[in-house]
């Protein structure tokens, strides 16, 4: 079980050479190469490896549970109908009407519900048996769905408010900061065009990244220490790999709420009135 629980990438060769302590052997720490994996397959030139396959897999549970709760929805609804309508309304509810208000957040409820269902089941895959990876930690995929929002943060605000005036949202024009206006000005741009996605971004990857990578550290310490007096030791890991999963579990659920959180914020940004 332990050796099945650490292999979570093509990388990881502990495990390959059952190597224990006091056998000679020097740690196998994870690192950059446990999330290294090779193309698995190609479809018309284009090379699908773990990461991908768990994203595309992941699109399919989301759009699968969603179409199967809501396909023929009922006035009176079953079981997976109310699993699929307490979700729904919880980031509708508790997310978007909170950030935005009911009249202007209900046109983008769809896009925020998507959003921190696809986070989260990417999350996800980093305690499921056999996939065993956050799709999250690899950076691309948080970069792209911070671009989603960046994107549509910076339409709407000059949208909403015109060329000038969204030039003065995104810097931050207020005429009555008098001389230090053109140096708050700069910090506003700086932190807006450029702080703002970024740390979008990074706050999912950085915490998907370390989560896994402490689940690899005593997960291959578990079988590491398979071996003489260590197995004491290897019980004491292992019982950290459980406890560590569990709070990955919360961490994976909250990291999706606040990156949707954030997204309606900046939308909310872009929607308020420069004064």
């Amino acid at each position: 079980m332990l050796k099945e629980l650490a292999v979570s990438s093509d990388q990881t060769l502990a495990f390959e050479t059952d190597c224990h302590i006091f056998d000679g052997c020097g740690f196998p720490a994870p690192g950059l190469h446990s999330f290294t994996f090779e193309p698995m397959f190609s479809i018309g030139g284009f090379d699908f490896n773990k990461p991908m396959l768990l994203a595309l897999v992941g699109t399919v549970v989301i759009v699968g549970f969603f179409w199967a709760a809501f396909g023929k929805a009922k006035v009176v609804p079953g079981k997976l109908q109310m699993v699929g309508e307490a979700g729904y309304d919880f980031i509708r509810r508790g997310i978007v009407y909170e950030s935005l208000g009911k009249k202007e957040g209900e046109k983008y409820v769809p896009l925020m519900v998507s959003l921190f269902f696809f986070v989260w089941i990417l999350n996800l895959w980093s305690v499921i048996p056999v996939a065993q990876f956050p799709a999250t930690s690899i950076i691309a995929f948080p970069v792209a769905l911070a671009a989603i929002v960046y994107i549509l943060w910076l339409s709407l605000t000059f949208k909403r408010h015109g060329f000038v005036g969204g030039l003065k949202n995104v810097s931050g024009y207020d005429k009555s900061l008098g001389p230090v206006l053109p140096l708050v000005m700069l910090l506003e741009l700086f932190s807006n065009l450029l702080i703002r996605p970024f740390t979008h971004a990074v706050r999912l990857f950085a915490n998907m990244f370390a989560g896994h990578v402490l689940l690899l550290i005593f997960t291959i310490a578990s079988w590491y220490l398979l071996n003489g007096i260590g197995i004491a030791y290897a019980g004491i890991s292992f019982v950290m790999v459980i406890l560590l999963t569990a709070f990955e579990l919360f961490i994976q659920a909250l990291q999706a709420y606040v990156f949707v959180l954030l997204a309606c914020s900046y939308i909310q940004g872009a929607l308020a009135e420069h004064h």
